[in-house]
């Protein structure tokens, strides 16, 4: 699939589509009540099994297709709607209601459904789809940058730029260059920060997240997916690895595990034993090894704790509540 196409859901009804009678109405509002049909969008429902296995992105891009069907030809769909179409993810919960640009002066206010952006759209990259256009991956990763926190703008960007992607990466460095070179206006310190901060290897949001944090926290910055050979000659590419301090550091998402079980056909339980006997062949060829999970980087102070505890040197003390 990709981001011009609509995503796949089974069980989709629209009221556009067909008549709902009110022994239909009656049913879908038990169903819903029951948590066996959910409200994808305005007069859009789905079977509540296959949304709730969809990831938060792929269910805003849902809500964006569903939206082009109704809105006015021409509408530009710009910063999170437009990430979820190309599949920027980032970090946080995705908004409610779906981003829009329009052109500054043109009145009108965001609504329940729409949140609208005033930009002078000259300025902005767009691409053609269906009958409105979408910012290209480079101007959506722009975008982001110059009106999210820094860790969330590094988050977007990173995504963007990200070189393991299958069929590569969204845009380029020097495109993300072009389109701030195009901007006339506030938001440029932020963006050329995480521009600086940015790296093309960073395979997700929380390897993202983890490397600001690190950074932040006052530890020096690591190398991000470095590769080590074990010494039955497997290669093993380390989420993060410090040279000077023979050290590797792991984020460790659930979503490795069930990556591995899909790819291998192995139950949970032997991802996770596979996991551990990687992890103790990698400890026998460095001097240092730290692991960390989400929670650790939502308290800060864990996740010093845990690189200080390993060995690790900062230059900033323990943060405080």
């Amino acid at each position: 699939m990709t981001w011009r196409d609509a995503p796949p859901l089974t069980g989709l009804r629209r009221r556009r589509d067909e008549p709902f009678d009110r022994l239909d109405e009656r049913r879908l509002r038990r169903e819903i009540e029951a948590g066996t049909v959910v409200r994808a969008a305005p007069g859009v429902f789905v079977d509540g099994i296959h949304w709730r296995r969809l990831t938060p992105m792929a269910r805003h891009a849902q809500r964006v297709w569903e939206a082009s069907l109704r809105v006015t030809p021409g509408t530009v769909f710009s910063h999170h709607a437009a990430a979820a179409l190309h599949g920027i993810d980032t970090l946080g919960d995705w908004p409610a209601r779906l981003d829009v640009s329009v052109e500054a002066g043109a009145g009108g206010r965001s609504t329940g459904l729409m949140r609208r952006h005033a930009r002078a759209m000259a300025e902005a990259e767009l691409l053609p789809w269906r009958d409105c256009f979408v910012t290209s991956p480079a101007q959506t990763a722009v975008d982001l940058a110059a009106s999210l926190p820094f860790v969330e703008g590094v988050a977007a960007v990173d995504q963007a730029i990200w070189g393991g992607r299958p069929g590569g990466a969204l845009a380029t460095v020097p495109q993300l260059r072009e389109r701030v070179a195009a901007r006339r206006r506030r938001g440029l310190a932020r963006i050329h920060r995480a521009l600086a901060f940015a790296r093309v290897g960073a395979a997700n949001v929380r390897e993202s997240q983890s490397r600001v944090l690190i950074v932040e926290l006052g530890f020096p910055e690591p190398e991000i997916q470095h590769r080590i050979r074990l010494a039955d000659g497997a290669l093993y590419i380390a989420d993060f690895f410090w040279p000077r301090h023979d050290h590797i550091g792991e984020f460790d998402g659930l979503g490795k595990y069930f990556a591995f079980t899909r790819e291998t056909g192995r139950t949970p339980v032997q991802a996770l034993a596979a996991e551990k006997d990687r992890e103790d062949a990698l400890r026998r060829l460095v001097s240092g090894f730290s692991r960390w999970r989400t929670a650790d980087l939502d308290d800060p102070r864990r996740l010093y704790d845990i690189l200080r505890g390993a060995g690790l040197p900062t230059s900033r003390p323990r943060p405080l509540g």
